[in-house]
């Protein structure tokens, strides 16, 4: 689970969990050696390679590795320091990484780590990727319902949407018929009332960090102010369940400097 997640459509993406440059052995080609390449690891276990910095977000990695799984340690054999090396559960290539100080070998405790992932597998997240996929009258014991326009940035459009608040989860449906939602987890956003654009009154859904997005509702009646009572009551009602991952999700993000 991640905060701020859209159940319906995937999660949010939030910054990678370490990147930065290294250098890679290359085992292909005529002529073999080590290439400095740009790597990205990512929260869900994968480390993507690039040839440049700017390549990243621009161009399709040249390759990724999923780390789950996979055997990671520090090498002597080549006869080199700060050198460690990956071998995948799946395949039989192992990968040989090379940092340039000892400073740069947080490279090797981010990919331990990656290979054991946190996982939570507590009851309350089955139940509302249960909850996404009901009408909105099935939902029990709701905490707030009705309708709220949510503003589309990529449409710069507010859409309608008929919404039920349950246990710290807002559930977005197309409407009242719908059968199933887009579900947004709101542990840790700070709720307020704030201008946006031409509305003066609006819901703001501020996340804990800035990888996370932001979201904006306005209510059919600008008045009506139920729905920040009862999203802040919510939210306040459920963060000490997941405090733990919250502070691990917030982490800032980390870059090996050459």
């Amino acid at each position: 689970m991640t905060i701020g997640s859209d159940i319906a459509r995937g999660p949010n993406t939030p910054r990678p969990a370490c990147r930065g440059y290294l250098y890679k052995r290359t085992q292909s080609g005529l002529i073999k050696g080590w290439r400095k390449r740009w790597f990205v690891l990512t929260h869900d276990c994968c480390l993507y390679y690039y040839r440049h910095k700017r390549d990243e977000g621009k161009r399709r990695a040249i390759s990724a590795v999923k780390l789950e799984g996979a055997e990671v340690g520090q090498d002597i054999s080549l006869g080199k320091q700060f050198v460690f090396k990956c071998h995948p559960q799946s395949g039989s290539r192992v990968y040989f990484f090379c940092a340039t100080s000892s400073q740069e070998m947080k490279w090797l405790e981010a990919m331990k780590k990656a290979i054991h992932p946190i996982t939570q597998n507590h009851v309350w997240v089955d139940v509302t990727r249960h909850n996404s996929n009901l009408p909105p009258l099935a939902v029990k014991n709701p905490e707030c319902l009705g309708l709220l326009h949510k503003m589309d940035k990529n449409k710069d459009m507010w859409v309608q949407h008929y919404c039920v608040l349950k246990d710290g989860c807002l559930y977005l449906y197309s409407g009242i018929r719908a059968t199933h939602a887009q579900g947004i987890y709101l542990q840790g956003y700070i709720v307020r009332e704030q201008p946006y654009g031409s509305k003066k009154s609006t819901i703001e859904l501020k996340p804990p960090s800035d990888e996370f997005k932001t979201f904006y509702l306005c209510a059919e009646n600008p008045n009506e102010n139920k729905w920040i009572i009862a999203i802040k009551a919510s939210i306040k009602n459920w963060l000490p369940l997941h405090q733990a991952l919250q502070d691990y999700m917030n982490r800032p993000p980390e870059e090996t400097r050459m």
